[in-house]
């Protein structure tokens, strides 16, 4: 055999094997093959005395009060139950409870509107946390079977005194940390963009129903207004990232043409059907 020919034998047999692999290996379903639902879940309320002195470090709002929503979703991809944030723990049910400067207050539990919809705590999958901040974060434990989603930085930083992931520090636990985005089930219908600066390891998530995608802000900002000012809260981790994560996420919302919810804003409650109502 030339060289010639045995080359072309070696190109052969490769594409052979290539193709045979790809055939071996189950094709991802087109996003719309599987059914998708996104739904709002009341996580509880914060009232701020000073807005403009706690959320924007250097006052670029009017001084004066503002009452920001806590708003948690329930996403269904096929058969398999996502919920993204968790909100206050259920120790605030029926409080109010003053964090200086913010009171903080919860009707219902995250498990308790599941109950609507005939779900239970075990029924959830996947549990998806924008970042490390209670007010995401107070339910998670409820959750001990999903798979926990979260940016690693936040991950990390939270592990201690009252840590709110403790189901998930075992060597074996179905946990997922991340530090760049990240395509949740694989097939871009569920999508965590890693936009730090509220804290290391903040994200937001971009959710594609057929009726249109939606943009999830976890907390890159606190409001629409945010958005104009380009105003950063005074317990940010990083100015400089939290400007930058503020600029992409205006950049993904005019790109994906997304409808953009702002988990704190409550004029975007509406947006949104509560469980076990859903948008599709």
């Amino acid at each position: 055999m030339t060289r010639l020919h045995w080359l072309a034998a070696l190109l052969l047999s490769a594409c052979n094997q290539t193709e045979a692999n790809n055939a071996a290996e189950p094709a991802i379903q087109p996003a719309a093959a599987l059914p998708m639902a996104l739904s709002r879940i009341d996580c509880g309320r914060v009232d701020v005395a000073d807005f403009t002195g706690v959320f924007s470090d250097k006052k670029a709002y009017p001084p004066g009060p503002r009452q920001l929503a806590s708003s948690c979703y329930l996403i269904r991809h096929g058969d398999t139950i996502m919920i993204w944030d968790t909100g206050f723990s259920i120790d605030l049910k029926g409080k109010k409870k003053d964090l200086g400067g913010l009171i903080a207050s919860l009707d219902r539990t995250v498990v308790e509107q599941l109950a609507d919809g005939g779900l239970k705590s075990a029924d959830v999958d996947v549990l998806g946390i924008s970042h490390s901040h209670a007010d995401h974060t107070g339910q998670a434990a409820l959750f001990p079977t999903a798979r926990l989603i979260i940016g690693k930085a936040d991950f990390d930083g939270a592990k201690g005194k009252d840590d709110p992931f403790g189901p998930w520090r075992n060597a074996d636990a179905n946990v997922t940390t991340t530090e760049r985005d990240l395509d949740i089930f694989g097939d871009g219908t569920v999508v965590a963009y890693f936009l730090p600066g509220h804290t290391p390891g903040h994200m937001a998530l971009l959710v594609r129903l057929k009726s249109g995608p939606v943009l999830l802000s976890g907390d890159v900002v606190h409001g629409h207004d945010t958005l104009a000012l380009k105003s950063v809260p005074t317990f940010n981790t990083d100015r400089a990232q939290s400007i930058a994560s503020m600029e992409r996420f205006e950049k993904l919302a005019k790109e994906t043409g997304a409808k953009v919810i702002i988990q704190h804003e409550l004029a975007d409650i509406a947006k949104l059907p509560a469980f076990p109502q859903a948008a599709k």
